[in-house]
C-alpha cells in the first residue's frame, strides 16, 4: 500500500484524459498534497516523504504551466517529463545516500534493523532499480512523443509498464532477501 500511496498522483496525471493536463495536473498536485498532510498526520518524516515532496513541486511546477499556456509544448512531452522527474527524484535520493525506498521500508520494518548494512543495502538496490525503470520509461516516452503518439494508449501503457515492472521486483527482490535470511 505504501508505494501505491506514494505513487498515486503520478498514476492519476498517467490515467486522466490527456485533453485535460491542466486538470490532471492540478488533481495530481491535489492528491500529492493531500497524501503529504495524511503522512505527515501518523508520523511520516521527510525520509519518508522524498517522492511525494517531489511529485508536489512537479505537479505544482506543471499545473502552472498547463493553466497559462494549455497548448504548451511541454503537453506532448508531460509523461516523459513525469518519469524523468521520478529517475531525478529517486537518483537524487540514492546520490545523497538517502534512498527514497529507506523511509517507505522503515514503516513495516523494526527500529533495530534500520541500520544494518543488508536492510540499507537492499533499499539501495531496490531505489537503484526504480531509478533505471523510471529513465528507461521516460527515453521510451519521448520517443513515443517524438512519434507522434504522446497521449496513445501505447503512451499510457509504457507508463503503467514503468511503475508495474519495478513494483514487481521489489515485491520479489524482498521476498528473495528474506528468505535468504531466514535461511542463515
Amino acid at each position: 500500500m505504501s508505494y501505491l500511496r506514494t505513487f498515486l498522483p503520478w498514476i492519476i496525471f498517467a490515467v486522466l484524459p490527456s485533453g485535460d493536463w491542466q486538470w490532471a495536473a492540478l488533481a495530481a498536485l491535489a492528491v500529492a498534497v493531500a497524501v503529504i498532510v495524511q503522512q505527515v498526520r501518523t508520523g511520516a518524516g521527510c525520509d519518508a516523504l522524498i517522492i511525494e515532496l517531489g511529485s508536489a513541486v512537479f505537479f505544482a511546477v506543471l499545473a502552472a504551466i498547463a493553466f497559462v499556456n494549455p497548448d504548451s509544448g511541454v503537453h506532448d512531452y508531460s509523461a516523459a517529463l513525469s518519469s524523468g522527474t521520478l529517475a531525478v527524484i529517486a537518483g537524487i535520493s540514492l546520490a545523497i545516500g538517502k534512498p527514497f525506498t529507506l523511509g517507505i521500508a522503515k514503516r513495516t520494518t523494526p527500529p533495530e534493523v534500520w541500520g544494518l548494512k543488508p536492510f540499507i543495502r537492499t533499499n539501495v538496490i531496490i531505489t537503484a532499480v526504480w531509478t533505471a525503470g523510471f529513465a528507461l520509461t521516460a527515453v521510451v516516452l519521448v520517443l513515443v512523443a517524438h512519434a507522434g503518439n504522446a497521449h496513445s494508449t501505447l503512451s499510457t501503457l509504457i507508463q503503467i509498464a514503468g511503475f508495474v515492472i519495478p513494483m514487481l521486483f521489489t515485491v520479489r527482490y524482498i521476498a528473495h532477501v528474506q528468505a535468504k535470511a531466514a535461511v542463515r
